[in-house]
């Protein structure tokens, strides 16, 4: 009984995690695949296109996600500057996401396959926000202080924590790329609300 009930949580996991489409795999896998995936630009009509598309998860435990996710890291790496990237900004509309992580010691780069977020804090921050897609953009949005973050890893196992401060605000503009929503998007909405100013936090690329 409980292997057949250990078998129906990791179908539930993965049912909705889509096999690969040859246009993906041709994506991830184009040229060496130990070097950086191009991060698309909104100026791009094709590429904006892809990066207004919802994403899907993805299978942690295929061997496209790894590379994918291996060449996400390097790309964010390529900026110099960069402290979050998501999948849809190389090309691939899957829920996969790296995010600098300031609330930890060495400040390591993470990746983050599947996130989603349960919680979010009404507490908000108030803070500069640009983005490695749009060329030459920055302006102020409100993100929750603190998150309660789900994911998984290449293993396939399934991580819950709360997040805080400008960790937990790069991964939320992170997770909104999984989403389509750019923070181009995002201005006319925010200056309609009303929020209370908590504290700035650096720029987010």
């Amino acid at each position: 009984m409980k292997k057949v009930s250990l078998l129906l949580v990791l179908f539930s996991v993965f049912a909705f995690s889509q096999k690969y489409t040859k246009a993906e795999i041709s994506r991830i896998t184009e040229g060496n695949i130990d070097s950086a995936l191009t991060i698309f630009q909104t100026s791009d009509s094709l590429q904006h296109k892809v990066l207004l598309d919802q994403s899907m998860d993805a299978n942690p435990k295929d061997k496209y996600t790894k590379i994918l996710v291996n060449r996400m890291k390097l790309a964010l790496l390529s900026t110099g500057s960069g402290v979050g990237i998501a999948a849809p900004q190389v090309g691939i509309n899957r829920n996969i996401t790296w995010a600098k992580r300031f609330d930890k010691d060495g400040k390591p780069l993470e990746y983050f396959i599947n996130p989603k977020i349960l919680w979010r804090s009404e507490v908000l921050n108030l803070g500069p926000e640009g983005d490695l897609s749009i060329e030459v953009f920055r302006d102020y949005f409100y993100r929750s202080q603190v998150i309660q973050l789900e994911y998984f890893d290449l293993d396939g196992k399934k991580h819950t924590e709360i997040v805080e401060g400008f960790t937990a605000i790069i991964l939320q503009h992170e997770i909104d790329h999984l989403s389509g929503i750019l923070i181009s998007d995002k201005i006319e909405n925010q200056k309609m609300k009303n929020f209370e100013k908590v504290e700035f936090y650096k720029e987010i690329k």
